[in-house]
């Protein structure tokens, strides 16, 4: 973690990783067991690539590209609203701010915004994300690698772009290492 404290207290960070927030998730750190050990260091992995080494809320380029899924009747798209990554693990698309909004207690679809504004949101969006998406893939044993599938699958896996992969499991083995864990099987995806 000792990674993660110096990059939370560079002056980029500090505007969104404010004290209170870091403490309360920290408090999620207390557990003891290696599988706990490693599931965080995954999550900081993600965070830290996410976000560009704790330096930036939004998706870079983000309010350029189409993140509204169209046929999504549940969570539809509000006009002139943005669902690009924000926070820490750059949460994206309208059926993901739909419901993360619904069971944070934000109106993700006409606030996405609200997710780079507010850092307690944005690190409830980031755990709500995990929980909902890549909690079970790690801990029914399918490694780190199924992590990276959830969150930037198309873009990253099968060789699409082989250098953020990298760049994550770099991460997470320097987790692990300061956490004194092994990582585990199946790393890359």
């Amino acid at each position: 973690m000792e990674l993660l404290i110096r990059q939370l207290h560079t002056v980029k960070a500090k505007d969104f990783t404010q004290d209170l927030c870091f403490l309360k998730l920290s408090s999620l750190t207390a557990a003891s067991s290696d599988d706990n050990k490693r599931e965080i260091a995954a999550f900081f992995a993600h965070v830290t690539h996410e976000t560009g080494q704790m330096c930036y809320i939004n998706e870079i380029n983000g309010a350029s590209r189409d993140y509204c899924d169209q046929t999504n009747s549940k969570y539809p798209c509000v006009p002139g609203k943005k669902y690009y990554g924000r926070g820490p693990i750059q949460i994206s698309w309208n059926f993901n701010y739909g419901p993360a909004g619904k069971d944070i207690g934000f109106d993700g679809l006409n606030d996405p915004d609200i997710v780079a504004r507010d850092s307690l949101i944005a690190f409830k969006t980031a755990l709500w994300y995990w929980m909902n998406t890549c909690h079970h893939l790690f801990t029914s044993g399918q490694g780190f690698g199924a992590t990276i599938r959830a969150i930037s699958g198309p873009l990253e896996c099968n060789g699409g772009n082989p250098e953020p992969v990298s760049r994550r499991v770099q991460y997470y083995v320097e987790y692990c290492q300061q956490l004194g864990v092994d990582t585990g099987n199946d790393l890359t995806c």
